[in-house]
């Protein structure tokens, strides 16, 4: 069963102004659902977020940024206290990103500039050189490899009732055939659903909801042995090894910070 976690303290510290924000957040804020007519990048200088839209849950930790274009319905929730920064792309800017959803490797460029963008001395730079930030900004992303820490939602009803399983208990090791046994599905059936709506495979897609649910936890402070058999692997050089693979470093590194 996944590691319990605690209750939550109310509300975020907002400051807000007209081409960003920052928020603190306490261990399971949440917003509510909203759109902008503007997109927006979201960066958790501390902590955990993760982005809900329709197309799906983006992971964001310190070493990620996420895009969520204009119009999207959306939420954010933190995990562990967490220090989310905000910045909206003028239109101009924003036709150069995807327009989907989106989650981005940030380079120490980037990472500096959302922190000069957001941070308390931001207005001391004139507004021109803000727009040429975030023209910088916008390159850097544009180089940089989008990366899989978001998690697609599944439309099937077959394929959501296997998605809410998982998601009470990432460390159930079933089968997809012994899942499919559950609601009524054959496994082949499952498979191409899988492949189908999310592009993956199911083994692709459960790998990175556990990696998701590991990050939460790590952010919580739980040590990789622990993290690694509440999200279903048998040992930790497993779980290290699929870890590094999809967040581009080891858990002991990533716990420790950017």
């Amino acid at each position: 069963m996944p590691v319990g976690r605690q209750v939550p303290p109310p509300g975020p510290t907002s400051r807000l102004w007209p081409s960003g924000g920052a928020h603190l957040w306490p261990a399971g804020g949440t917003s509510t659902a909203q759109t902008h007519s503007r997109g927006h990048l979201v960066y958790a200088a501390r902590g955990v977020l993760s982005v809900h839209t329709e197309h799906g849950t983006s992971i964001v930790p310190a070493n990620r940024a996420a895009w969520t274009p204009a119009g999207f319905t959306h939420h954010h929730r933190a995990h562990s206290s967490t220090d989310m920064r905000i910045v909206f792309l003028p239109a101009s800017l924003a036709r150069l990103v995807p327009d989907r959803p989106a989650v981005y490797l940030v380079s120490d460029l980037a990472r500096e500039i959302l922190l000069a963008l957001t941070g308390p001395r931001r207005e001391d730079r004139a507004a021109g050189a803000r727009a040429r930030l975030r023209r910088v900004l916008v390159d850097e992303l544009r180089e940089a490899p989008e990366q899989p820490l978001q998690l697609p939602e599944p439309r099937d009803d077959r394929l959501r009732a296997i998605a809410r399983t998982l998601r009470e208990d990432p460390a159930d090791s079933t089968s997809l055939a012994g899942l499919g046994r559950r609601i009524g599905a054959s496994p082949r059936t499952l498979s191409r659903l899988f492949h189908d709506e999310l592009g993956m495979t199911f083994y692709q897609w459960r790998t990175q909801l556990r990696v998701h649910h590991a990050l939460v936890l790590l952010a919580d402070g739980h040590d990789t042995t622990r993290v690694a058999h509440a999200c279903g692997w048998a040992n930790p050089s497993g779980f290290i090894a699929a870890f590094a693979d999809l967040v581009g470093t080891t858990p002991g590194r990533y716990r420790a910070g950017p």
